[in-house]
């Protein structure tokens, strides 16, 4: 008989607090440092607060991955009770966070603790654990819910219209060059997750909604393609810009589930406010 499954991601997924406490997710935060201060995403800081503290010292906070003891600390009593652990993380191109959990599972008897590369960043990474914690839950054995997840990965659709060119310069993705003529011209790029990293996209100018309606054109297109069983609207500080995309995806593909989140502070220092994305599974 297949062990009983528990499932952890970390805190760049962006799930909401009822979407882990339904599905059984366990989180662990990944760390935000200000100055001398560490903190951890989601425990000891919120993206609001992020923001300010931005804003008052000018410079962005360096962010880490969760050191290996966190995760051994996180995966023991789950293992000590008889159950078997799924890691669900950013992706290994981000981020040292996979690489930890990686000797973190080393630690265990082989086979006790499965880490799944998600090649992605935010609800990328909660379509993934999401999916696998539903398959837990259906009592389905770890090896084959790894399996499963492992082949959904290639198929996450993950793009980003970020407003501010500011954030992306200060943490040196933008040149100063680019920062003036993207101010001057009120550029919003596109962010786009391939192959494990970002690349940028099409560049969108013009008011709020029209930069919306060319960014779901581009990303989402007539939906053919889109797995309508859930698709996340994920966004930093900009609530409306999620709704209306919300509303748009609902109008026009009518899927099962949309889900508007808010970015986590790790996330968000490096996309800034106004970001907000679509992320979804492809058919």
């Amino acid at each position: 008989m297949d062990k009983k499954v528990k499932v952890f991601t970390d805190s760049t997924a962006d799930l909401s607090h009822q979407q882990l406490e339904a599905l059984n997710i366990s989180v662990l935060p990944l760390y935000v440092t200000m100055g001398d201060k560490s903190y951890r995403d989601g425990v000891d800081i919120t993206t609001a607060q992020l923001y300010k503290m931005v804003d008052e010292f000018q410079t962005l906070p360096k962010t880490a991955a969760a050191p290996v003891e966190d995760f051994v600390t996180a995966f023991k009593p789950w293992v000590d009770r008889g159950y078997d652990v799924i890691f669900v993380g950013v992706s290994s191109k981000l981020s040292a966070t996979v690489q930890n959990a990686l000797i973190a599972a080393d630690e265990f008897e082989p086979g006790r603790v499965h880490v799944v590369d998600s090649q992605n960043l935010s609800t990328g990474i909660g379509l993934l654990a999401v999916k696998a914690a539903e398959l837990a839950m259906q009592g389905m054995g770890a090896q084959e819910i790894v399996e499963r997840v492992n082949a959904l990965v290639p198929k996450v659709r993950t793009s980003f219209v970020i407003s501010t060119l500011k954030y992306l310069h200060m943490g040196g993705r933008c040149t100063s060059l680019q920062l003036i003529a993207g101010t001057v011209l009120k550029i919003k790029p596109q962010i786009i997750v391939k192959d494990g990293g970002m690349i940028v996209g099409e560049k969108f100018r013009g008011k709020d909604k029209k930069v919306l309606d060319l960014f779901y054109a581009s990303h989402v297109g007539d939906g053919k393609n889109v797995d309508l069983e859930r698709i996340f609207v994920t966004h930093s500080d900009y609530q409306e810009g999620a709704e209306y995309l919300a509303e748009k995806l609902k109008s026009e593909l009518n899927p099962k589930e949309v889900c508007i989140t808010s970015a986590g502070a790790v996330i968000s220092s490096h996309c800034g406010p106004g970001t907000v994305g679509i992320l979804y599974l492809e058919k």
